[in-house]
């Protein structure tokens, strides 16, 4: 085994060893007097620490499944989110860089050695990192200035190795991120990452989305100008980061955010064909023209047809309270397995707080709402939990559901007030008619 594979093996085992310590840690506390709520909490907290300062070293696999969390971190408790709520941003646009040589040795291998002339000036600098590649600002021939995407040696090989550690640690995570399934979460990160690793297919992703939101009013894609199996060039945006509106961001600026990022969500089926799958804020800024500039089209689900009707009227029956036919529905459409006996008023139950911001005409995106949601379905105890326990989601619906998760968890970081009903009622077939 490579000697680098080793060594992130041995970081990614050291999280477990280490919330095994301070188990016992904790269970010495408790005999010395404390409460198990304290310990819990101080465990917890440590613990996180522990998790996302590793994932934060890693490339690869342990960063793309930090960046995943990331989003649902509006659902962790207060009380145990602050630790870590910093650590859990920096994995949205942060990785340790490679080295200036093994860049250079990239672009030759990718661009040819001649590499250097097509660009007037390049700075070896990153402008930024993510989980399989850097960027790099530079100015192309012609004058334009360009965004390099450059990905990390070997992040191949990383990727399938920390996916495969990960799977093994993944109730460790569960904790965090109550209401969500962690495993599946992890198959699904393993199925996308060949696309995702060829930046080939991503340009003819993001190629698409450009066409589709060509002199958009409110959504900015930038143009592929060049493109190879691990390079890709295209046009720099600037912009506001949404971890920083996110993090300081006035009222304002907020609602504004959310709005255009809900309503690119809910459009991009019907005008691209596509759905962008990579829902974290590092990859969406305000522009200084008060677009929503997009980047990172690497993963996206492809939905010739637009958005499933289905889903439409799912949520449209939920809000009136139409349960018997809505048990029927998912019956119809594979929500309910063949033979479950489960009770129409359950079902509702269980879906209706989901299709709240639909039923009014403005919502107000929380972390509290979504810490209320994410306890009442991962509550054991509760109707909820077993209700959950007993519906199935199709495959077909594993990516729209988790970025639809995710970009709720992105809405609910901004604390923002958005017009939800209308963007549905616009974008979402089924809704209306119902």
């Amino acid at each position: 085994m490579p000697r680098k594979t080793v060594a992130r093996t041995a970081r990614l085992a050291s999280i477990p060893l280490g919330a095994a310590g301070r188990a016992v840690g904790g269970w010495g506390k408790r005999l010395a007097g404390q409460s198990a709520d304290e310990v819990s909490a101080e465990l917890s907290a440590r613990t996180a620490e522990q998790v996302f300062a590793v994932l934060g070293q890693l490339k690869g696999g342990a960063m793309k499944f930090g960046q995943a969390l990331s989003v649902f971190e509006a659902a962790v408790p207060d009380e145990l989110a602050e630790p870590y709520r910093e650590a859990l941003t920096k994995l949205q646009s942060a990785a340790p860089p490679m080295t200036t040589q093994a860049m250079h040795r990239q672009l030759a291998l990718q661009l040819g050695r001649g590499w250097t002339s097509r660009f007037t000036d390049f700075d070896d600098t990153p402008a930024a990192a993510a989980s399989i590649g850097q960027v790099h600002k530079a100015i192309w021939h012609d004058g334009r200035t360009v965004a390099v995407k450059i990905q990390y040696p070997g992040a191949d090989e990383a990727l399938l190795s920390d996916l495969r550690q990960l799977q093994r640690f993944s109730r460790l995570f569960q904790p965090f991120v109550p209401g969500l399934e962690i495993k599946p979460l992890l198959r699904e990160l393993s199925d996308r990452m060949t696309e995702e690793l060829d930046y080939r297919a991503e340009a003819d992703n993001q190629r698409a989305f450009a066409k589709a939101f060509l002199d958009d009013a409110q959504v900015l894609v930038p143009k592929v100008i060049a493109s190879a199996p691990k390079v890709t060039v295209t046009e720099w945006i600037d912009g506001i980061p949404l971890a920083k509106i996110i993090r300081a961001g006035e009222k304002p600026e907020r609602d504004h955010a959310g709005r255009l990022l809900s309503e690119f969500h809910f459009s991009s089926p019907a005008r691209a064909g596509l759905l962008h799958s990579d829902p974290h804020p590092g990859n969406f800024m305000i522009t200084p023209d008060d677009r929503l500039g997009v980047i990172d089209f690497g993963a996206v689900a492809r939905l010739p047809e637009g958005l499933p009707r289905p889903l439409g009227q799912m949520t449209r029956l939920s809000i009136d309270g139409r349960s018997d036919e809505l048990l029927q529905l998912m019956r119809d459409d594979g929500f309910v397995r063949p033979g479950m006996k489960i009770e129409a008023e359950d079902v509702l139950a269980y879906l209706a707080p989901f299709a709240e911001p639909a039923a009014v005409e403005k919502f107000h995106f929380t972390r509290k709402w979504m810490q209320k949601q994410a306890e009442r379905v991962g509550d054991l105890r509760g109707q909820d939990f077993k209700t959950g326990r007993s519906l199935n989601l199709p495959p077909q619906y594993l990516l729209i559901q988790r970025v639809t998760a995710g970009a709720t968890g992105i809405l609910c970081q901004l604390d923002a007030v958005v017009g939800m009903r209308e963007i549905i009622s616009h974008w979402q077939p089924g809704f209306a008619d119902a």
